[in-house]
């Protein structure tokens, strides 16, 4: 499960002594942000711990990324049923301009832009449609000139060529309501949809065709994870699964199998350069991705949460947010170099786990006795694809219940997103939002503090943490269904709001002044059911579920403890602190009560909270909330510019070295992955 920043995530930098690096990045003095359109930001990535790296390791790393930029297109299918068409025409455009009018360029590449941060064309935060500003008749025109100029010539993975400038035309035609029309699919994820549909029903994403909520709940999956359902003309519910097929044709391909396919390449690559363990954990990926079988991901989970490597990767369909039920994984990938100075303090949070679980608030029948220490590593980022964003900073994987009870949890600190992140923002936001002068102080002094402090606490003490009961031991996903992972990510930052006040994380050097510290963590959690809301310009519900979870912790402790208060100063809204204890109370009964629904897999329970608490808004606040960050011209949403790994090869094709190099070129990047599949789009 991931988290997702508020504001601005910092690195764990305040834990540890600074450090010297044999290779240089990039100069401080330039700006990480390389490129903006709108209300995004487009940020250069760091990893400069890849010096360090051995030769092997290096080719590992370049090996692994290839196997993430494999997979990247899966997620635009995933969010919609044109987002690989549309994804392909903005693409042909961009890299074959030749001869197209300016105006019409610019907008078409402003555009793409936007559509490569988002996967498709539907708000990653909002989910919520964004729609061009150039006409049909410009894109039309375009793409005729793109296509003189040898575009859509070559298949594009299994899309084939446009070879004429007819077919090009009717492409256009047919994509025309997916480009433009407002009302068609308006939303990529809908957990609370429109009267006369389900949450399916109002859903663009395609992990469903056909097929009803109700008819979900009578149909019984095998492929819970990684499969499409889809309904045919005769009525038959059938699962399409995400697989590549075995190489003995015992089982067939399926969805998604050229992608798998050429991931698998890659991985096999990885696998020749890799240590024995790691090799053992990427033929296993492999095996997955050939059968689609739960077992083998299963697998592959229970040896990848024990394997610490230096270069670590994720790769798969892994969070279920995308999907309105909260079953159907979305694919993504990331590989990551541990920075171990910053790793070794984090470590210390993760020995002494077990200490904080026997001092959560819950009933003790739901708290673990075989605590399994997890894995946590702060790592720098070689690589982000798929339905994995700029904008997390902490990952706790894997998210089955049968591997992480078992074998504990691995929590990844993403410190190179911090970094571009705190590089590209400025600290003007809080000036703006907080309206009195003691909370600014402070936070200026400890906001980054406590913020490093709540990512490693909430993916290293909260997700691993509590115990299901018997009943919903194998997961309590099928039992809260929309609703686990707003539920999810509440109670890890509800762990990391209860333990702050502890003086054991003094004891373990990890924070400087208590007081202070919790103090300014409160300040800012009451502070982002504000500032979140400028992510939001449409509509009066929150749809995405680490929005859902800010707002309910803040609306529940406002209505059942009134330690939080919203004010007005100088005609401006703000939010505030009132009692910090009173407030720690409040923390401490809505953790209780989350792990309780959790461990039962009570769904009315937390399907009365969340509709109470963290769905609906003030829509005049929100404006007002928007309006003030225009103020300030910064971007709202982020997006990666990833380190650019080129290898050299010797005669058998074995990787002999490897370069990194940090391009400042969102849209050379994005087309220099589609090539992968589209040789036209080489440059």
């Amino acid at each position: 499960m991931k988290r997702r920043a508020v504001l601005v995530a910092a690195c764990l930098l305040s834990l540890v002594a600074a450090r010297t690096f044999t290779q240089t990045p990039s100069p401080s003095s330039t700006s990480s942000l390389v490129e903006r359109v709108g209300d995004h930001g487009f940020v250069q990535l760091q990893a400069p711990s890849f010096g360090q790296l051995t030769a092997r390791q290096q080719a590992l790393a370049y090996w692994l990324s290839q196997a993430s930029i494999a997979i990247d297109p899966i997620i635009y299918d995933q969010l919609s049923q044109f987002g690989i068409r549309q994804k392909r025409v903005l693409e042909e455009v961009v890299a074959h301009p030749a001869g197209v009018a300016p105006d019409a360029l610019a907008k078409i590449r402003s555009y793409a832009l936007l559509f490569w941060a988002n996967r498709g064309n539907h708000n990653d935060y909002t989910a919520q449609k964004f729609l061009p500003a150039f006409t049909l008749d410009e894109l039309k025109q375009a793409a005729a000139k793109a296509q003189a100029n040898g575009a859509f010539k070559t298949a594009y993975a299994d899309l084939p060529p446009l070879a004429t400038a007819d077919a090009v035309a009717k492409e256009i035609d047919a994509l025309r309501a997916a480009f433009l029309d407002p009302n068609f699919e308006p939303t990529v994820t809908t957990k609370n949809p429109p009267a006369g549909k389900d949450i399916i029903q109002a859903s663009a994403n395609t992990f469903y065709r056909g097929v009803t909520l109700d008819e979900m709940k009578t149909f019984k999956e095998r492929y819970a994870l990684n499969s499409r359902v889809v309904k045919g003309s005769d009525g038959t519910i059938r699962e399409e699964v995400y697989r590549a097929g075995t190489p003995d044709g015992r089982v067939p391909p399926g969805l998604y199998a050229v992608y798998l396919k050429k991931a698998i390449q890659y991985l096999e690559k990885a696998r020749g350069v890799a240590d024995p363990v790691q090799a053992k954990v990427l033929g296993e990926l492999i095996t997955f991705y050939q059968t689609g079988e739960f077992a083998d991901w299963l697998a592959f989970g229970m040896d990848w949460v024990r394997n610490d490597a230096a270069v670590d990767f994720a790769n798969g369909f892994i969070e279920v947010y995308r999907d309105a039920r909260g079953a159907k994984g979305s694919s993504q990938s990331f590989v990551t170099i541990t920075d171990k100075p910053v790793t070794d303090a984090a470590v210390k949070l993760a020995q002494n786990a077990a200490y904080f679980e026997d001092k959560a608030p819950w009933d003790a029948k739901y708290k673990r006795k075989d605590f399994q220490p997890p894995v946590v590593k702060a790592v720098e980022t070689l690589i982000e694809t798929g339905d994995f964003h700029l904008s997390t900073i902490g990952d706790n994987l894997p998210n089955e219940n049968e591997v992480h009870e078992k074998y504990g949890t691995k929590n990844f600190l993403l410190l190179g997103s911090a970094h571009a992140l705190n590089a590209a923002s400025a600290t003007k936001t809080l000036g703006e939002f907080i309206g009195a002068p003691d909370e600014l102080a402070r936070s200026g002094k400890y906001g980054e503090e406590a913020d490093d402090l709540l990512t490693a606490m909430h993916e290293v003490i909260g997700h691993g943490s509590g115990k299901l009961s018997d009943r919903v031991k194998g997961g309590a996903e099928p039992y809260l269904k929309e609703y686990f992972s707003t539920l999810e990510e509440a109670r890890a930052d509800l762990m990391a709001m209860w333990n702050v006040w502890d003086r054991k994380l003094k004891e373990l050097g990890l924070v400087t002044e208590p007081e202070e510290v919790a103090r300014t963590m409160y300040d800012a959690q009451a502070r982002a059911a504000l500032t979140q809301l400028r992510r939001i310009p449409r509509g009066d519900s929150i749809e995405e579920d680490h929005q859902r979870n800010r707002q309910l912790i803040v609306e529940y402790i406002i209505d059942q403890t009134g330690a939080i208060e919203r004010y007005t100063q100088n005609g401006k809204s703000y939010i505030r602190v009132k009692d910090y204890q009173k407030m720690r109370q409040g923390v401490g009964q809505l953790l209780a009560e989350l792990m309780r629904i959790k461990a039962e897999g009570d769904y009315a329970a937390i399907k009365t909270l969340v509709d109470k608490y963290a769905v609906h808004f003030d829509t005049s606040l929100r404006d007002q909330v928007v309006t003030r960050f225009r103020s300030l011209d910064l971007p709202t949403y982020w997006a990666g510019v990833n380190p650019q790994l080129t290898a050299q090869f010797d005669a058998n094709g074995a990787v002999t070295s490897v370069r990194v190099v940090y391009p400042r070129d969102p849209a050379g990047q994005y087309l220099r992955y589609a090539s992968v599949y589209d040789a036209g789009l080489s440059r």
